[in-house]
């Protein structure tokens, strides 16, 4: 059993790109022998990787892109179940899914904190500087008051 995974070395999508570093990580960090295919580079594989993908699991512009998974020379891409697939590729195909799901979820949630953050600090770095403005007004004030009083 030969796990083929399709990737695109040069590609200049980042989402592909994620795509492929999170299902290569996952094979890794399982323990799962696979071979890395590149169709950025082999015409041969890119041929292979588009005309073996079914019909019914290509996107609309009928081109499907990287990564792309396949046990031997059947197709494990999709993430659903399908009947092509034993039970094991399946468990496989949903821990995937789930570890990936997992890891968008902490990275958008990471992000949306480091955001939190930042405008906290903005909001309080101008609360401090109107504190400030107002204090440098104020020290202003009184000093007109003295200066007022030392005249007269």
């Amino acid at each position: 059993m030969v796990i083929k995974v399709f990737v695109a070395t040069s590609s200049g999508s980042t989402a592909i790109k994620k795509k492929q570093q999170e299902v290569v990580g996952f094979l890794e960090a399982n323990k799962i022998d696979f071979q890395q295919m590149d169709i950025a580079g082999d015409e041969d594989n890119r041929k292979w990787m588009r005309e073996n993908v079914p019909g019914e699991k290509k996107p609309q512009n009928g081109i499907p892109l990287p990564p792309q998974i396949f046990n031997e020379e059947r197709y494990c891409g999709e993430t659903e179940k399908s009947d092509a697939m034993d039970g094991t590729e399946a468990q496989t195909e949903d821990k995937a899914d789930e570890g990936a799901h997992e890891e968008a979820q902490s990275a958008q949630s990471e992000s949306e904190d480091q955001q939190e953050s930042k405008e906290e600090h903005e909001t309080t770095g101008e609360e401090e500087e109107k504190q400030e403005e107002g204090e440098e007004k104020e020290d202003g004030e009184e000093k007109d008051k003295v200066e007022e009083q030392e005249e007269s």
